[in-house]
């Protein structure tokens, strides 16, 4: 645990001493706030209900720009094999940077809170959603970094990494709206395969265990793929 411990440490204080972090959560920001405020001004709705139904495909953008570096930047430059000579595993280091990457996604969520309290103080919320929702958010974001971080692995360039990285992850997003258009034997299966499909029901304020047993899921298959691509690697 020392050893992911420190792994942890390095990578999120990289965050912050990095200017792509801050582009991309003033990006983020701006896009849930828009988001947020079009449907509170422009339509008199006190609802979070357009910023959950646009999330998913908002991290499916956002995310990956978050991990594509994790791996492919130090690939590229030599540093993950001087990194190797350290009292480390392969192992630590990929739990390291997915503990590292989904907390930077915990703290980029902390300033959209001020919306549920913005309409709080305006009239009556229902904090069970809401609740749901930042759930559903922090467990498609850590499923997202896990596939982002395989994405990283899988080259040394950043950009392609990101284009691999988004591409899984807007499928997933994607696939349950693609149904009617798919042989009816196989509905039910990629119904279930929607990422769109699980967050939305904890966003409901559901809390259903297949929801959580799937963005786990995920995340196991895509930390495993990437363990399993830099045991090759090294």
């Amino acid at each position: 645990m020392s050893r992911i411990k420190y792994i942890f440490k390095k990578e999120f204080g990289l965050y912050f001493i990095s200017p792509i972090a801050y582009i991309v959560i003033s990006i983020f920001l701006l896009v849930t706030g828009w988001l947020f405020f079009s449907t509170f001004f422009l339509y008199n709705q006190a609802n979070l209900r357009n910023f959950f139904n646009l999330l998913p495909i908002t991290f499916s953008f956002v995310v990956p720009a978050i991990t594509m570096r994790l791996f492919s930047e130090e690939l590229n430059v030599g540093s993950y094999e001087i990194l190797l000579t350290m009292p480390v595993t392969s192992l630590d280091v990929i739990l390291g940077k997915f503990l590292a990457a989904t907390a930077f996604i915990v703290v980029m969520l902390i300033p959209t809170i001020s919306y549920p309290v913005m309409i709080s103080f305006i009239g009556q919320l229902d904090w069970g959603p809401v609740i749901g929702g930042y759930l559903g958010a922090i467990l498609l974001g850590a499923a997202f970094t896990a596939i982002g971080l395989f994405a990283s692995s899988l080259t040394r360039n950043q950009i392609t990494a990101f284009i691999i990285g988004m591409a899984i992850c807007l499928g997933l997003t994607l696939i349950d709206k693609m149904l009617i258009l798919l042989p009816k034997g196989i509905l039910g299966l990629l119904q279930y395969m929607g990422a769109d499909f699980h967050f939305q029901n904890i966003a409901k304020g559901v809390i259903d265990s297949r929801d959580i047993l799937y963005s786990l899921s995920i995340s196991f298959v895509a930390l495993y793929g990437t363990h399993i691509v830099m045991q090759e690697r090294n």
